[in-house]
């Protein structure tokens, strides 16, 4: 089973099940976006955390491996040069189809506006390494029906 098999097998599972990221999270006891960025192929879990999530949607067979191969990470030729921008390209690509998830299931159909929109960036002191955090803080738009 290569990763976009698992991927369907574990959203369509979701799916039937009725359950949210957050709930998938508590099963596995890590994060909604972590879990979702396993679940879409981006990250790897553990024998117990793969076990958790399958024994949470009922899935068994090739499933619980597959979350614990390593992902091949590829984006094609646009990627970024400068260190700095590649890192943030690269979080995006890992973990934006799991916050695209996060936010549907909380908000519903619609985008992130980037008019309506505020970017802090901030240094956060850290006895292991001062951390860099971003906070994204867009207004969200749901897509109109007519």
């Amino acid at each position: 089973m290569n990763h976009e098999e698992m991927t369907a097998a574990i959203l369509d599972a979701k799916n039937r099940k009725g359950m949210t990221w957050e709930q998938l999270a508590e099963k596995v006891g890590m994060s909604p976006v972590w879990v979702a960025s396993c679940c879409y192929g981006m990250n790897t879990m553990l024998e117990d955390q793969a076990k958790a999530l399958c024994d949470a949607l009922g899935l068994k067979g090739d499933v619980p491996q597959t979350l614990q191969t390593c992902p091949s990470k590829s984006w094609g030729e646009s990627v970024p040069q400068d260190p700095l921008l590649y890192r943030l390209y690269e979080a995006i690509m890992i973990y934006g189809p799991s916050v695209k998830d996060l936010v549907h299931e909380k908000f519903g159909d619609g985008i992130m506006s980037a008019i309506d929109y505020k970017m802090h960036v901030d240094r956060v002191e850290d006895p292991k390494g001062d951390r860099v955090v971003i906070t994204l803080d867009g207004k969200f738009l749901p897509y109109r029906r007519w």
